[in-house]
C-alpha cells in the first residue's frame, strides 16, 4: 500500500510549526479521491508533489524548505520553489512548493497574466484560479482531509469535467486542450456548460509547443486516443486549429473497405488500435507510430473520386506527405532525445501501404526491397501503423499481409535499421587505393551490391572492390 512520503510530512510539520499550512494541491488530489472512490487503499504511487503554503510569506518559507535540500526560486513574483532532496530523499522529479497565487489578466492571450504571490489568500480564492473542479480539492496531509470548496469530488464521481469560475475559466485558452486531454485520459464527459465556454474561446494566441504538449499527452497517456480527438471535434478545438483532420470529416470511402464510414471515423479507430500495441516502445518512436496512424490518410481528401461506380483514393500516400508536414510543423515536431520523429512521421505516412504491396506482389519483391525500406524507416514500426489501418475499421479483415511483412523484417533482422555496410573506406585506402572521389563511389555501389544479396562478407566485398577499381582505372578516373 502507497503512503505519503514522510518527507512530504516533515516538511508539513515545519511549516504549521512556523504559523503556517501546508496543503497538497493538483493532480494528486484529483487521483487519491479517484482512488477512495473506488474503494482502493493508499494513495498515488507518483514522485510529483505539489504544496501550497498558507500564512508565511516568501521569505519564511524559502528559508524552511532550505533545510530538506537545494531550493530553487521557478517564480520570482509569485514564488514557487522547487525543492531538490539529498539523493537518500524522495522523489527524483522533486517537489513544487509555492504560495497561493492571484492571477490578474493584464493583455490578451495565454500569457497575459500578472501573477503575484498572497500567502493569506482564503482557500476559496486560491483553487479559484485553477481549471476543473476536479483539480480545485487542497489535500491537508497532517489531518488527513480533503478540502472541496467547488464539488470536484461530486464531479469526480460523475465523470464531468466542469470549469471551477466560467469568468477567469475562458482567460487561459491551453484550457480548451486540457479539457481535450483530461476527458480522454480520464473518460470523462465535458459538462455542458463548459462546452459552452471551450467553443467560444479565442484559440490563435497559442504556441505551437503548449498545443504539441496537451497532444503528445492525449496520446501518451489516454487508453483511447480517439475519445479525446472526437472532443477536440466537439469543442471546435478541430475546426479551430487543425485543418488537416477537418478535411477528414465527410470524406467518403469505399464501403467495401470501410464499412465504419468516412476517414475520420476510419482514422480514430485505427489510432485506438495503435495505441494498444505500441507498450513495448519507447517514447519517441511510441509517437512515431501514433502520429503516423492520426496522418495516414491525410492525401485521401484530395484524391478521393468515383471511378466506375467504386469509391478510389489512388495515390493519396503520396499526397499525404505535404498535409502530414503541414500538420507537424503547425505542431513544431521536429526531433526528440535525438530521434528525428518528424522525417519518420512523414516516411510512415509515404509508406503506410507498403507492406500491403509487398505482400500482393511478394513472388516479385526480392530481400533487397526490404533493406532499402529500412534505409527510409524503421519497418518494425510501419508494421504497426498498417496493422492498425488494417484493424482500424469495423468488420473483419486479415492482417495476413502485415504478419508476413513483419517475418520477413524480422528473418532479415532489419526491423529498425537496414544492414551496416561489410566494406568502408578503410578498406579500400588499405587496398592501395589513394584518397579520392572513387572511394565513395566504390563503397556505395558494393553496398548496394550488399542490399540485394549479392555480397555477404568482406572478402566477397573487396573481390566486388577489386572489379570496380579496375572499371574506374580503365576510364581514367584514377589518374
Amino acid at each position: 500500500m502507497s503512503a505519503i512520503d514522510p518527507l512530504i510530512l516533515e516538511i508539513c510539520r515545519s511549516v504549521r510549526d512556523a504559523g503556517g499550512r501546508a496543503l497538497l494541491v493538483g493532480g494528486w488530489v484529483r487521483d487519491l479521491e479517484a482512488l477512495r472512490l473506488q474503494g482502493r487503499p493508499g494513495v498515488p504511487a507518483t514522485g510529483e508533489y505539489d504544496l501550497e503554503v498558507y500564512h508565511l510569506p516568501a521569505g519564511r518559507l524559502a528559508a524552511l524548505l532550505g533545510r530538506f535540500g537545494e531550493v530553487k526560486l521557478v517564480g520570482q513574483s509569485f514564488a514557487v520553489y522547487k525543492l531538490v532532496p539529498p539523493p537518500s530523499g524522495l522523489p527524483p522529479a522533486g517537489i513544487d512548493v509555492s504560495l497561493p497565487r492571484r492571477d490578474t489578466k493584464v493583455a490578451p492571450g495565454h500569457r497575459g497574466f500578472a501573477v503575484s504571490g498572497d500567502p493569506d489568500l482564503s482557500l476559496q480564492e486560491a483553487s479559484r484560479r485553477r481549471d476543473f473542479t476536479v483539480n480545485a480539492m487542497l489535500f491537508d496531509p497532517l489531518a488527513g482531509d480533503t478540502i472541496d470548496p467547488w464539488g470536484g469530488r461530486e464531479d469526480l464521481r460523475a465523470g464531468l469535467l466542469r470549469a471551477v469560475d466560467p469568468a477567469t475559466f475562458i482567460e487561459d485558452s491551453l484550457r480548451v486542450l486540457r479539457a481535450v486531454q483530461f476527458a480522454a485520459r480520464f473518460e470523462f464527459a465535458v459538462e455542458a456548460g463548459t462546452v459552452d465556454l471551450c467553443r467560444r474561446i479565442d484559440l490563435s494566441d497559442l504556441p505551437a509547443e503548449r498545443i504539441w504538449g496537451e497532444i503528445e499527452k492525449l496520446l501518451l497517456r489516454a487508453a483511447r486516443p480517439s475519445a479525446g480527438l472526437d472532443w477536440a471535434d466537439r469543442l471546435g478545438v478541430v475546426d479551430r486549429l487543425f485543418p488537416e483532420l477537418r478535411a477528414l470529416k465527410g470524406c467518403p470511402q469505399e464501403p467495401e473497405w470501410h464499412p465504419e464510414g468516412d476517414v475520420w471515423i476510419h482514422t480514430l479507430m485505427a489510432v485506438d488500435v495503435a495505441k494498444a500495441e505500441i507498450a513495448d516502445l519507447p517514447k519517441e518512436k511510441a509517437l512515431a507510430v501514433l502520429l503516423a496512424v492520426l496522418c495516414h490518410d491525410f492525401g485521401k481528401p484530395g484524391t478521393t473520386a468515383v471511378v466506375d461506380g467504386r469509391i478510389r483514393s489512388y495515390d493519396h500516400e503520396e499526397a499525404g506527405i505535404a498535409p502530414a508536414r503541414a500538420f507537424l510543423d503547425r505542431l513544431n515536431v521536429r526531433s526528440l532525445h535525438g530521434y528525428d520523429l518528424r522525417e519518420q512521421v512523414v516516411q510512415l505516412v509515404a509508406h503506410h501501404l507498403t507492406p500491403s504491396h509487398y505482400y500482393k506482389n511478394r513472388d516479385n519483391v526480392g530481400d533487397g526491397a526490404f533493406r532499402r525500406l529500412a534505409r527510409r524507416l524503421e519497418p518494425d514500426l510501419l508494421y504497426r501503423v498498417s496493422r492498425a489501418d488494417c484493424l482500424g475499421r469495423t468488420g473483419s479483415f486479415s492482417t495476413e499481409a502485415q504478419e508476413w511483412f513483419i517475418a520477413k523484417v524480422r528473418g532479415l533482422s532489419v526491423e529498425s535499421r537496414p544492414p551496416a555496410p561489410i566494406l568502408m573506406g578503410r578498406h579500400l585506402l588499405g587496398m592501395g587505393l589513394p584518397p579520392c572521389p572513387a572511394v565513395g563511389r566504390i563503397v556505395r555501389a558494393v553496398y548496394e551490391m550488399q542490399l540485394d544479396g549479392r555480397v555477404a562478407t568482406l572478402e566477397e566485398a573487396k573481390r566486388e572492390a577489386r572489379v570496380l577499381i579496375e572499371a574506374e582505372r580503365a576510364a581514367g578516373s584514377l589518374s
